[in-house]
């Protein structure tokens, strides 16, 4: 009798991928190796095979992640082409992959009915990132709705889990290590109607304020209780500042916008000189909202 053929990894490895292709700052050097997997499956094959003593890094769309020029070591997994189910379960509960994009969530539950979900339209990139740092807008936050997870981890294994298994606060969100978000099921109110109008609105007021055209991380730091970061950004005199290509948006305060080529090194340095300028002017400490990963120039 012949043996079982051993199933293959499906998905597309590449090496020295350049992570300025995979972030919106459009800066970041080269991911040793870097995983676009096939399907779920293939993707528990692929962990499953992976040396134990080789880092993983999750990467959704890149939206609130600063990588450094020298890149990042070990492999890089980039799953949010396959994470992509949406559908209503049950009258108030949907369930989601976490590379929807957050926006595309909002429209499809204002659609179904399904309220309070507008708010996700005001959250830049996917489910995935909103559910690992508890992503919110116009008074909404992403845990209120989580009724359950499933993730990853990282010998592929897949585990349902409950809030009950997290700590969440504003921005963080802390629970099992070495396991990443796949899917989640949100439930919603009976009493509650979502309006069109209010999600257009919400998108409109983005547009208004907010410097989308630009390569940025969304809003680079959390704002300190009772108090907005923009505005203490602003009132230290910061909107216009640059280092190298790396700008504070004269739109939104909160905003560092690569305006002309900028390293990870500029960004990164202005993301400090900001921080420093606020405490000197203000006494207030200013808490990244942004991730910074990565090694320095090689």
């Amino acid at each position: 009798m012949m043996a079982a053929e051993q199933p293959q990894v499906q998905g597309e490895l590449r090496s020295n991928e350049l992570m300025s292709r995979h972030t919106s700052w459009r800066v970041g050097g080269p991911a040793d190796r870097f995983f676009v997997p096939a399907s779920i499956d293939d993707l528990s094959l692929f962990l499953s095979e992976l040396e134990s003593s080789k880092p993983v890094f999750w990467l959704g769309v890149g939206s609130n992640l600063l990588v450094r020029d020298g890149g990042i070591r070990g492999v890089v997994i980039s799953a949010a082409r396959i994470l992509k189910d949406l559908e209503k379960t049950d009258q108030y509960t949907v369930r989601v992959g976490s590379g929807v994009p957050c926006t595309q969530l909002a429209r499809q539950c204002v659609r179904w009915g399904l309220g309070p979900s507008e708010f996700f339209a005001g959250i830049p990139g996917t489910v995935g990132g909103a559910l690992a740092m508890n992503a919110g807008a116009h008074g909404g936050e992403t845990w209120e709705r989580v009724e359950s997870v499933r993730t990853i981890d990282r010998s592929g294994a897949i585990h349902q889990r409950g809030p009950g298994e997290y700590s969440v606060g504003y921005r963080s969100v802390t629970g099992p290590g070495n396991e990443w978000f796949i899917e989640a099921a949100l439930s919603f109110e009976a009493a509650v109607t979502p309006s069109m109008e209010s999600m257009k609105s919400m998108l409109q007021r983005r547009k208004e304020t907010q410097p989308l055209g630009l390569p940025s991380c969304g809003s680079v730091f959390r704002n300190p209780p009772g108090d907005h970061a923009a505005r203490l950004i602003e009132a230290a005199g910061l909107k216009g500042f640059s280092i190298g290509g790396a700008e504070v948006s004269e739109k939104h305060a909160n905003f560092i916008i690569n305006r002309d080529s900028a390293s990870a090194a500029d960004i990164e340095g202005l993301v400090e000189h900001v921080r420093q300028a606020v405490f000197d002017a203000h006494g207030v400490e200013l808490v990244h909202e942004v991730r910074i990963v990565g090694e320095e120039s090689r």
